[in-house]
């Protein structure tokens, strides 16, 4: 095989291994199949027109139009000429695919589906790009190093988007990648300068001759994975959610980009509603004149798994300076603009923002993410709410029962995406969800019916006294216990909306709080609310009440809908601050038994000083287990090697000593072996412990120089060490032993010489300084022999293989020639 095919092969499999960090963004991976396939073929179109030989331009153009004919055969065949030849309208679904693959990328958690036909074109496009940006650096202009800067750009796209348990394991994998192709474009390169002389000096101070591009190449190397490492760690990438405290980091940097992770909001902190002593967390003053209706939302959950809401993770971007108009809000609902200055307490640390939906603008100092679906923003790295004081824009959007009633099918894709029902929710469940909307002609009317359901018909109450189930059948438990508070409510109004078709989600924040004397209204702990969200098309995502006697329900639902029984408009409560009366009910507390079971208070992260702590599998301790034993281990191998070296070394010379140091010894050894053998032996023993002395030398600092003789090596080490005369005498006579084995008639081996060398240990020893002492244990010099040794015995395995191959293919020289006709 010739180094240019080497290299492209390595080139090949370096970008598919640094694609494998893209694996966990979409599920299946079975794409990563299909993008080898298609790899393979880009780099073998790229081997051919190389070998006719085309100029390097013409061979960069014909691989990126073979790979256009392969993108345009596996998305645009119905639209290209032939199947395969793209033409205009072909060029036209291209565009139609990547917006849509933006706007899914936008609207998906992570993993996000294969089925996305936008999302599968950018992975195996972008794939495709930088495949064929490596083979161009690394094979046609035969430069591999820079070739790692698009791999680089394919991992830290990965690492930036995903926080996984396994990001260290896709790390290596695709630094392996980069490192093979250094390798072989190294070796390629020495193979054009000739074989290199084996027997070359192996000094610190000698010449690097042609060893100097591969080490430089190493250095590349180092320094790439290096910019790899710190790479992703300065992209704005969102780890953790919504119950992270203060300080843990949540992204970095203003630009775009960036996910944010899809954290249960609602799995600490359980006991807001049961403080025994409320506490005001916000302070607000609006221009709006209706307190009633003024929410403050953190977060919307989205992602149903049959047993709890959760935030999906979603796609992260800068805080613009003026919010696009809400997700299905037509221009003819009646909406106003309203103006809220909120400041939050110092010792509430919270990474969202509470603030009124929609949105349409925000000033607030500080480091902040504006996530474009659900329409909030997030602490960027350490960003929280603490003490902060921020002007919030919003919209009061008041819509009409006639405009809710006569809304459209909502859009296909909010449908997809919000009226998911897992089949581990309870059948009893969608069953009592159609009895309760029994007679109803639209959506409108069932989500009417069912908020009425909950508050007044259906015999509810409110407690936090409950015990309520865990898991897929919590909701039937639910809704045959008829108790809870506003989680159970939200929640359960949530699911069976989706079962009937309504797209929802489920939205934590605080309830409207408490007027003051001040004209201000103070927000406490006893405030925290969840409540449902539902969509109607022409006026987006709406809010509804099912929590008897708490929050407010909305005017627009109070229509003169039949069978409406809807009770008076509940009051703001009275929370923390307030002159009047707020004693909690009887049930507004929560037994020990009830905090240890969690099944009472589940309300908003309020919070965050002490996040809850949640069990990690058992894949994240073995990996950081892993990574612990690579941190500790690494920096000691150079002494665990040099320890174990000198330790077979010297027990070798030992075991020689005892067996062949007078005739009889080697008369015995004739016994078992002929002469030359035991020559062998005895040549052998006696050179590992010179390698000895001479390494022991070099860890104190004393250069080897494999020019001189043993005696004038020996000299050198006994005047640059300054040894005394009974060291100098044993150094002497290891290298008299040497120069016995090479030049005498028949070798033997000298007792003692182990001991020699242990001398000549402790006489460097006591004459070096602390540095140089620490320094010969923890990271001896000589320790760079076992680089040396795996690049011979690499060598010596090739030669091998390439002897054998040989073999195989080599006719014998007496085989008869084939017999012409």
């Amino acid at each position: 095989m010739s180094g240019r095919t080497r290299l492209a092969l390595c080139a090949w499999a370096a970008t598919l291994l640094a694609s494998f960090s893209l694996q966990p963004l979409v599920s299946p991976a079975t794409w990563m199949l299909q993008a080898a396939v298609m790899l393979g073929v880009q780099s073998g179109v790229g081997a051919a027109t190389r070998r006719v030989p085309l100029a390097r331009p013409l061979t960069v153009a014909a691989q990126a139009l073979v790979t256009l004919l392969m993108l345009t055969l596996v998305f645009a065949r119905h639209q290209a000429f032939l199947g395969i030849v793209p033409g205009p309208e072909a060029f036209r679904h291209f565009s139609d695919l990547l917006r849509q693959g933006g706007d899914d990328i936008a609207r998906y958690a992570i993993p996000a589906p294969l089925e996305s036909d936008g999302i599968r074109l950018m992975l195996l496009g972008g794939v495709m790009i930088v495949g064929l940006a490596v083979d161009t650096l690394a094979v046609t202009f035969r430069s591999a190093a820079p070739a790692g800067l698009p791999l680089l750009a394919l991992y830290s796209v990965a690492a930036g988007l995903y926080e996984g348990h396994a990001e260290w394991a896709r790390f290596l994998v695709a630094a392996g990648g980069y490192l093979m192709l250094l390798l072989a474009e190294g070796r390629d390169r020495l193979s054009q300068w000739g074989r290199v002389f084996g027997g070359a000096p192996r000094t610190p101070g000698g010449e690097l001759g042609a060893v100097a591009p591969v080490r430089t190449g190493r250095r590349i190397g180092v320094l790439a994975l290096g910019i790899a490492l710190v790479v992703p760690v300065a992209l704005p990438s969102m780890s953790g959610g919504l119950l992270d405290g203060a300080g843990t980091g949540v992204g970095v940097g203003n630009g775009g980009g960036g996910t944010i992770s899809a954290v249960n909001p609602l799995v600490s902190l359980r006991d807001s509603l049961n403080v025994d002593e409320d506490r005001q967390v916000l302070s607000l003053r609006t221009s709006s004149n209706d307190l009633s209706d003024m929410y403050l939302r953190i977060v919307s959950l989205d992602d149903f798994d049959g047993s709890t809401w959760k935030p999906s993770k979603r796609h992260i971007t800068s805080v613009p300076g003026k919010f696009p108009t809400p997700t299905g809000l037509a221009p003819d609902v009646r909406r106003t603009e309203i103006e809220t200055r909120i400041s939050a307490a110092d010792w509430y640390a919270q990474d969202w923002l509470p603030m009124p939906y929609p949105p349409s603008g925000v000033d607030i100092d500080g480091n902040w993410r504006y996530e474009p679906v659900g329409m909030t923003l997030v602490g960027d790295h350490g960003e929280s709410t603490r003490g902060k004081t921020y002007l919030v824009k919003s919209l009061d959007v008041q819509p009409t029962a006639e405009q809710l009633a006569n809304a459209p099918e909502a859009p296909a894709a909010i449908r997809r995406d919000y009226t998911k029902v897992p089949n581990s929710v309870p059948s009893v469940v969608a069953k009592t969800a159609r009895q309760v909307t029994a007679g109803t002609t639209n959506h409108y009317e069932q989500a009417v019916k069912l908020q009425d359901w909950f508050t007044v018909d259906g015999g509810f109450q409110y407690s936090t006294q409950v015990q309520v189930g865990t898991g897929p059948d919590a909701i039937a438990k639910f809704l045959k216990d008829k108790e809870g508070f506003c989680v159970h409510f939200s929640f359960a109004m949530a699911t069976m909306a989706r079962i009937l078709g309504i797209p929802a989600r489920v939205a934590v924040g605080f309830a409207p709080g408490s007027p003051q004397s001040d004209q201000s209204v103070s927000v406490g702990l006893k405030d925290a609310h969840a409540w449902p969200e539902l969509y109607f098309e022409g006026v987006g995502w709406t809010r509804f009440e099912p929590t008897p006697s708490r929050g407010v329900t909305p005017p627009y639902t109070q229509s003169d809908t039949p069978g409406n029984s809807l009770p008076d408009v509940v009051q703001p409560s009275q929370s923390a601050g307030s002159s009047a009366s707020a004693a909690p009910s009887s049930n507004a507390s929560c037994s020990v038994q009830e905090k240890k079971l969690q099944d009472c208070g589940v309300a908003a992260p309020l919070d965050t000083a002490k996040p809850g702590i949640e069990g990690h599998p058992w894949y994240w301790y073995a990996g950081w287990g892993v990574l612990a034993l690579l941190v500790i281990g690494v920096p000691l191998l150079p002494m665990l090697w040099r320890l174990r070296r000198r330790s077979a070394r010297l027990a070798s010379a030992q075991h020689a000593s005892s067996g062949g140091g007078d005739p009889a010894g080697v008369a015995a050894m004739e016994v078992e072996a002929d002469a030359r053998h035991a020559a062998q032996v005895a040549t052998g023993h006696v050179l590992a412990v010179w390698r000895e002395l001479t390494d022991t030398a070099w860890d104190y600092g004393i250069v080897p120089d494999d020019a001189l003789t043993p005696r004038k090596a020996a000299a050198r080490i006994v005047r640059l060490g300054v040894l005394d005369p009974a060291t100098a005498e044993r150094v002497h006579r290891v290298a008299g032993a040497v120069e016995q084995v090479l030049y005498a008639p028949r070798p033997r081996a000298v007792p003692g010489l182990a001991d020699d060398v242990r001398a000549l240990r402790s006489a460097l020893r006591s004459r070096a300084n602390r540095t140089t002492r620490v320094r010969a244990v923890i990271a001896p010099r000589s320790a760079v022999r076992a680089l040396w040794d795996l690049s011979d015995r690499w060598t010596a395995v090739k030669a091998r293989m390439a002897d054998r191959w040989a073999t195989l293919i080599r006719r014998p020289s007496g085989q008869p020639g084939r017999q012409s006709g």
